[in-house]
């Protein structure tokens, strides 16, 4: 797996991606949620094996959500969670987007260029000297290209083996892969 750690140091150096047709916003969810944040990272890491988490307990997920300076960012597309945000600032002067990522069933229609412009803007609101994420091999095919994209540059890149499930967690026990990317694994698997 190569893992990539990219960096803005200057708000001028967002190249902003345009907001998504159709009745589309992004709130805060700023009351501490563990239902909503493990509801978020499994639908929308589901199919990326983010497992980090999978096996955190309810007063863990209230423990980091809780945080003042960690921020649950979710994007709606008419009136229906289609993506979300999650920005770490809990190091001085350092806005981490530590998750980001569209549900299945909404992948494909150019929503994650402007979830990550936003996420960039709120971590440049939240007092940040420099916004900063990782990203890998095993994330979104168009991951790298789109934090490129919005002005991010690579500080370090990272290549190691990993052991990973024998089947992508899903968004639930047994979901796999859906939305418009679901024939495209199947067939390479």
């Amino acid at each position: 797996m190569t893992t990539w750690s990219l960096e803005m140091n200057e708000p001028s150096q967002l190249r902003p991606s345009p907001q998504p047709a159709g009745s589309v916003d992004v709130r805060r969810a700023a009351r501490p949620s563990p239902e909503l944040g493990h509801f978020l990272y499994t639908a929308a890491g589901g199919n990326w094996y983010w497992i980090d988490r999978l096996e955190w307990t309810y007063e863990q997920w209230l423990q980091r959500l809780s945080h003042p300076r960690v921020e649950t960012w979710v994007m709606y597309l008419e009136g229906t969670p289609a993506a979300y945000f999650e920005l770490d600032g809990a190091i001085e002067n350092d806005v981490e987007i530590a998750y980001l990522g569209v549900l299945p069933a909404f992948m494909g229609q150019r929503l994650g260029g402007w979830l990550l412009t936003e996420a960039i803007r709120r971590a440049w609101a939240m007092g940040a000297r420099r916004v900063w994420v990782h990203t890998c091999t095993l994330d979104a095919v168009h991951a790298l290209a789109n934090y490129q994209a919005r002005g991010m540059r690579v500080f370090a890149q990272r290549v190691e083996r990993v052991e990973l499930p024998d089947a992508l967690p899903g968004p639930w026990p047994g979901a796999g892969i859906q939305g418009p990317h679901a024939v495209l694994s199947q067939s390479s698997s």
